[in-house]
């Protein structure tokens, strides 16, 4: 089988936030991967809330940091005996700033994120990150529910 010459979905954006959503995104994005060849990038995002000090911004980092890795390495190292290249990044913020941000800057192709319900009450409140990268991503988005 001759190399693969994929040109529009090389780099893939995985929403992560260690939901079993967010798991079955990875898993699908693997997949993709598989058959793209394309490199996967698992992005989790912490809330911050506002306003937010420099030492809470850290502290908050540092927290996510600690919640994350197990995930991210696991995750990884799947990648790895399935010979896919994954990166992992952890930042903070408000998550569909971050993921739309992370789409422009980074050369991101497609974004995939778990769906999550949630109450009529907490999407009034606090919006849904999905509808609003589905909004406002430059590249396509798949919502994996």
């Amino acid at each position: 089988m001759g190399a693969r010459h994929n040109r529009y979905f090389r780099k893939l954006l995985v929403g992560f936030d260690a939901s079993p959503q967010a798991e079955k995104a990875v898993e699908v994005a693997m997949q993709l991967s598989q058959c793209l060849d394309a490199e996967i990038v698992l992005f989790a995002v912490a809330w911050l809330p506002k306003p937010a000090t420099r030492v809470e911004v850290h502290a908050i980092l540092d927290d996510a940091r600690e919640h994350y890795t197990a995930a991210f390495e696991k995750l990884a190292s799947s990648a790895k005996d399935h010979g896919l290249n994954m990166k992992t990044e952890i930042v903070v913020g408000d998550p569909a700033g971050q993921i739309i941000h992370r789409t422009e800057a980074g050369g991101i192709d497609m974004v995939l994120l778990g769906h999550r319900r949630r109450s009529r009450l907490t999407k009034l409140l606090r919006g849904s990150v999905s509808e609003d990268v589905l909004k406002h991503a430059h590249c396509p988005v798949m919502i994996v529910s």
